[in-house]
């Protein structure tokens, strides 16, 4: 596919993630996020309370997991289900479209790992010039 026919798909929407003001582009940084792909990734297992989530998004905050929580929330990605125990019992899990979105969004984290030997050599080249 080259750039016009990528363009043109694009434009096919009614949103358009390559203009500033459209609400599509936050919503794609905190799907593409460092801490948004993680997030969604550890949930695609199943739901999971707020501690196991953090014990599995290895090197994030209770401050960031918390913000990205409520940033896929609101955008319909993430369910907080919120039981009143005490202690309050608070899984969170994704929603259909959550499912739909971290399915894309695994299938670029598997790429990715797979071809770290490739990555890492590049890296490599790039370094030793």
């Amino acid at each position: 596919m080259d750039a016009d026919e990528c363009t043109q798909q694009v434009t096919d929407f009614a949103y358009n993630v390559f203009s500033q003001a459209c609400p599509s582009r936050a919503t794609l940084e905190h799907v593409t996020g460092r801490w948004g792909s993680l997030t969604l990734g550890a949930l695609s297992g199943g739901a999971l309370r707020f501690n196991e989530l953090r014990r599995h998004v290895d090197g994030v905050s209770e401050k960031m997991l918390s913000q990205t929580l409520h940033a896929l929330e609101r955008n319909g990605l993430v369910h907080r289900e919120a039981r009143p125990t005490n202690p309050p019992h608070v899984e969170y899990e994704l929603t259909p479209l959550g499912r739909e979105v971290t399915d894309q969004v695994m299938s670029l984290i598997r790429c990715v790992e797979g071809r770290m030997d490739d990555v890492l050599a590049a890296r490599a080249r790039y370094d030793a010039r």
